[in-house]
């Protein structure tokens, strides 16, 4: 706690002095750019990997960047994404997965389900179908976590699509989906190519 509380006292003397008028303007409301699905990770920073100021980013974070399907929606997830589309008219939704994620290693390793994490076990539910699409594509020389990984963004832009809000704003051309995953070790960021079925270097 000291070194956030630090922080903060940092973030008021140096920092906001400098981004006052930003933060006056935003007071009175928010225009994001982008909704940004990703994983609750401590290492995954949105707004440090795309270098986003305040008010471009809608942020909807949690254990594997999981969206439940339309017809088992849950709470805040569903909610925040309705509010994105609905209200806020983001333009674009981003889903981003990264490398070494703990919530795709849980759910290689055990299937999804530990008895003594029923809530964990529950959640995972979302990417049940990641195993099975790993499972039909094989190791390869890929490491079936790296694969887990990106199959897991695509299953999460899949399950987007179920909402009905989505499929419309889709279709008038009015938003764009997009799968991304973050590699930590390197700072890269890959996007999925749907021309070339594969991802590639965002940048």
């Amino acid at each position: 706690m000291k070194r956030l509380i630090e922080g903060v006292r940092r973030f008021r003397e140096q920092v906001f002095p400098g981004m006052r008028d930003l933060y006056r303007e935003l007071s009175e409301g928010q225009t994001p750019d982008a909704l940004f699905v990703t994983c609750c990770d401590s290492r995954v920073v949105p707004t440090l990997i795309t270098q986003a100021p305040p008010g471009r980013l809608f942020l909807m974070r949690n254990a594997g960047n999981l969206i439940p399907k339309f017809e088992e929606a849950q709470g805040g997830q569903s909610a925040t994404l309705e509010y994105a589309v609905k209200v806020l008219g983001v333009k674009d939704i981003i889903v981003c997965g990264h490398t070494d994620c703990g919530a795709m290693r849980f759910l290689m390793q055990t299937g999804g389900r530990r008895p003594d994490l029923p809530l964990v076990s529950n959640w995972m539910s979302h990417a049940d179908e990641v195993r099975v699409r790993v499972d039909r594509i094989g190791p390869a020389d890929r490491e079936r976590l790296d694969l887990a990984i990106e199959q897991n963004v695509l299953v999460q832009i899949e399950h987007l699509r179920s909402y009905p809000f989505v499929r419309e704003a889709v279709a008038q051309g009015n938003l764009a989906l997009h799968a991304w995953v973050f590699r930590l070790k390197t700072g890269e960021v890959v996007t999925y190519d749907e021309a070339a079925g594969r991802y590639v270097s965002l940048v």
